[in-house]
């Protein structure tokens, strides 16, 4: 006879003498390790030595990223749900992937779920008899990318948010840089509280959605924040599938704008553990924009990167469609606008290709006093902005006027035939 061996987390949960008992009457089960929490269950896990793992719906950390590392290495993941609503735990069993769900009220259903294995009525039991409340794709989905360099990634990700909610649109701003989060401190955000990691916790939770408004700063009428990481070390609390479902939550409130890290490598010893790449955080926003814009600046060694840039970040790409945004234009470096939208154009299919122009009181006076560039009034840096953005998400009216004095190409009719 097999024997099914079994790892448990049950954080802290009351049925766990009881099942413990009921699993060492049966002589297919044996209990290999009681895992203190989430990650001593994945550490153990990896190690290939359980058929099965026993754990607390509710347990923190329990997430898709989680489940999936446990199937990697043919580890079936029984829950247990306790108290609260039925519906409400088959739906989050559902979304979190586990392989089969019982009530504490039915212990022995626990047991013979551990034995089962693979048949298809243990694995029927997590799909849920209510319809999930799916995310409605009210509104896009714009992540703000740039090569390194410092190109201006948040100050254009903080003024298209500004901009789209200086229209009345609901909009979302999202730091998910995990190299220098930064947007907190340009809007002038003194909360020490990270939104990113609250919703990273909450996550794990299932709780997201109904605590939305908790991870969120208001900064405006219809503008909030999702701050980053505090520090940059903090990247492995955001577990793989967090910033996708942040993203896909925040646009069912209206539009989202996330600013992102520069790089775009894969973490190859993130397959060796629980632990997430550092990347993940980009590469997640990047796989469920609506529209991607690539920040580049105008000089050669920025238009260099953004060269190479556009050719990495269409290898990566699935659809999205892709526009430019040229920053720090500038008369003294000697070539035109046209000459660049030739240039950038033969690196990929884009939708556009945009520029701002290097106003740098305007971009000083809008750091220092902690706000955004379309905040401050009329200005030139502000009216490029507001193009992009129209060109993002364009305003209902057919009849949209060309503002004096922005400059915009549009990739594919600016060279002259």
């Amino acid at each position: 006879m097999s024997v099914v061996v079994v790892l448990v987390v049950a954080a802290g949960a009351a049925w766990e003498s009881t099942v413990l008992e009921l699993v060492a009457g049966r002589p297919g089960l044996v209990v290999l390790k009681r895992c203190v929490d989430i990650d001593d269950l994945l550490a153990t896990g990896s190690a290939g030595q359980a058929d099965a793992a026993l754990v607390a719906l509710d347990a923190p950390g329990l997430d898709p990223a989680a489940v999936d590392l446990l199937h990697r290495h043919q580890v079936r993941v029984v829950a247990v749900a306790g108290g609260g609503s039925p519906e409400g735990a088959r739906a989050r069993a559902g979304r979190v992937g586990v392989d089969a769900l019982a009530d504490e009220s039915d212990l022995p259903r626990v047991v013979d779920l551990l034995e089962e294995g693979d048949e298809p009525d243990a694995i029927a039991v997590v799909e849920p008899d209510v319809e999930v409340a799916a995310p409605t794709g009210t509104g896009r989905v714009v992540v703000v990318w740039g090569p390194a360099g410092a190109p201006g990634r948040t100050l254009v990700a903080t003024s298209l948010a500004a901009s789209l909610a200086g229209r009345g649109l609901r909009t979302t701003l999202v730091d998910a840089d995990p190299y220098a989060a930064s947007v907190a401190q340009h809007l002038g955000v003194l909360d020490e509280v990270s939104g990113l990691l609250s919703a990273a916790r909450l996550t794990g939770e299932g709780a997201l959605e109904g605590r939305w408004g908790s991870v969120q700063r208001v900064v405006g009428g219809h503008l909030t924040v999702v701050t980053g990481l505090p520090r940059p070390d903090r990247w492995v609390e955001v577990r793989a599938g967090v910033v996708e479902h942040v993203l896909e939550v925040a646009r069912t409130q209206g539009h989202v704008v996330v600013d992102t890290g520069f790089c775009l490598e894969e973490d190859p010893g993130s397959d060796l553990g629980a632990r997430p790449g550092r990347n993940q955080l980009t590469l997640g926003a990047l796989d469920v924009a609506d529209e991607v814009v690539v920040v580049g600046a105008a000089d050669p060694v920025g238009l260099a990167r953004l060269a190479r840039g556009l050719v990495e970040l269409r290898e990566r790409l699935g659809g999205a469609p892709v526009r430019v945004v040229v920053n720090r234009m500038r008369p003294t470096l000697g070539w035109s606008e046209r000459e660049i939208v030739g240039m950038v154009e033969g690196f990929g299919r884009l939708s556009g290709v945009h520029f701002l122009p290097d106003d740098r009181p305007t971009a000083d006076r809008a750091l220092v006093s902690g706000t955004s560039v379309p905040d401050l009034g009329d200005t030139e840096l502000g009216r490029a902005v507001a193009t992009v953005a129209e060109a993002l998400v364009p305003s209902p009216s057919p009849h949209r006027e060309r503002r004096a004095g922005v400059r915009t190409r549009r990739a594919g009719r600016a060279r002259r035939r």
